[in-house]
This record gives C-alpha cells, sequence and structure tokens, in this order.
C-alpha cells in the first residue's frame, strides 16, 4: 500500500482533518508502516525517530518499572498519534509505546514534523487539540485503575480495542491483557471466562470476538463514556 493521496482517502482522523494544501504539502515526508503487534514504537528515554500517525489498529502507552512490570496507562488509534512527546519539543520518549492491535500506520521523520508543526497552523491546532484529549484520556485512566474493578476495567479496555477494529473480532493473548490491566494472568482468565459465559464476547486461540456490544457497555464503568464524550467535544469526534 502507499500514501493516500488526499485527505478524503486517508482513515486517519488527525491528517483527513487537514486542509488539502497542508496534507499535500507533509505527504512526500509520510510513508506508508504496517504495525505488527508488539512491535515496539518508542521506548522510554530513547530518542524519538518518527511520528506515527495510525490508519487502524491501536498503539498502546506503557508505564514500565525497574523490575519489567508494566501497565498501560494511554490508547491510541486512528483518532490520534504516536508520540505526543513531539509536541512539547522533545527529542526523547517519555513511556515506551508499542502496538497492541496490529494495523497500518503512516509515519514521518520526528524532525520533519517538528517543522511541520511550526509551518502549517492547521496541523498545529489539530494535533494540539489531539494532545488535550489525549491528556484527559490517560488521567480518566489513573483514576479507573485505583478506584474500579478488574471487570470494569476489563470491559473498558475490550469496548477501546473494538473501537479501533474493523468488524468484531481482534488479536489478544490472555498474557497481554494481564500486562494492560497490571493483573495476574489467572484473574483475566476468569473474567473472560465470565464474559463467554454471559455471551458478551468469544474467545479463542488468542482472537476475542465481540457477541454483545450492549451487553459491554451496560458492564462498563463510567471512564469509557466519559472519554469518548471528552474525544468528542474536544476533536469533534468520538473513538471509533
Amino acid at each position: 500500500m502507499s500514501v493516500p493521496a488526499t485527505v478524503a482517502t486517508c482513515s486517519n482522523f488527525l491528517l483527513s482533518s487537514l486542509p488539502e494544501d497542508e496534507y499535500q504539502a507533509i505527504r512526500s515526508h509520510l510513508e506508508f508502516f504496517p504495525t505488527l503487534a508488539h512491535t515496539v514504537l518508542h521506548e522510554r528515554g530513547n530518542e524519538i525517530q518518527h511520528v506515527y500517525f495510525p490508519l487502524s489498529g491501536g498503539h498502546s502507552v506503557l508505564a514500565i518499572m525497574e523490575d519489567g512490570a508494566a501497565v498501560e496507562v494511554g490508547t491510541i488509534g486512528n483518532e490520534g498519534m504516536s508520540t505526543i512527546d513531539v509536541l512539547t519539543g522533545s527529542k526523547y520518549a517519555t513511556e515506551t509505546t508499542i502496538c497492541q492491535i496490529p494495523g497500518d500506520s503512516l509515519r514521518m521523520p520526528a524532525a520533519r514534523f517538528s517543522e511541520a508543526i511550526e509551518v502549517h497552523k492547521e496541523l498545529r491546532r489539530i494535533c494540539f487539540r489531539f494532545l488535550q484529549a489525549y491528556l484527559s484520556h490517560v488521567s480518566q485512566s489513573v483514576a479507573c485503575n485505583r478506584l474500579h474493578s478488574t471487570e470494569e476495567r476489563y470491559a473498558r479496555w475490550i469496548l477501546i480495542s473494538h473501537d479501533r477494529v474493523q468488524g468484531n473480532q481482534f488479536q489478544l493473548s490472555q498474557e497481554f491483557m494481564a500486562d494492560m490491566l497490571g493483573v495476574h494472568r489467572p484473574s483475566v482468565s476468569l473474567i473472560a471466562k465470565r464474559f463467554q459465559q454471559a455471551g458478551l464476547l468469544d474467545y479463542k486461540r488468542g482472537v476475542v470476538t465481540v457477541l454483545d456490544r450492549a451487553g459491554l457497555e451496560a458492564t462498563v464503568c463510567e471512564c469509557y463514556g466519559a472519554v469518548r464524550k471528552q474525544f468528542e467535544r474536544v476533536l469533534g469526534k468520538a473513538l471509533g
């Protein structure tokens, strides 16, 4: 595949929101880049080489402890960009970002992106609007991880992932899910089994199939809806 020729054919929301002349001005610096599951896009403390604009799939921002334990603090799909650090002028990644759901991205050299947001005012405006929405998402995730049950957080994570795929299936190992939620794998296995018995989803060979989205939305905590409303208010687009 190649870089979309026009904003109308680009499935990344930030890029598709640009005036055509701004998009064409940066298009030559964009590269089509397939993102496979578990691909490390940015590593904490390392220099940022590229800015990624997901077209499909999902990226996960992880806080990693000294003992290697990790917990997800944010997710990014085709509504946004990885990583927001470049918007603050930083050349180094604050956290590690990996591909959690395989898909495709457009990427741009970080230096070129920094130059572009200085020149193109609408690119700068829409990216900083995304930064505002993303920080709200991170804040809500912190509260959710502290105050809500693992079942509620599991439902939130499934819904957020479902928002970022086409169709009702996506790849997800229970080990990976346990890392994202900061719990042990047996806890995730028990919750997945209960959700299957309730007819909310199916899980086979590392593939989740959402069977009853309305049921999942009835199970999830308030944080999922709060984040969707914030993205819609700030960007004019809800997740998904």
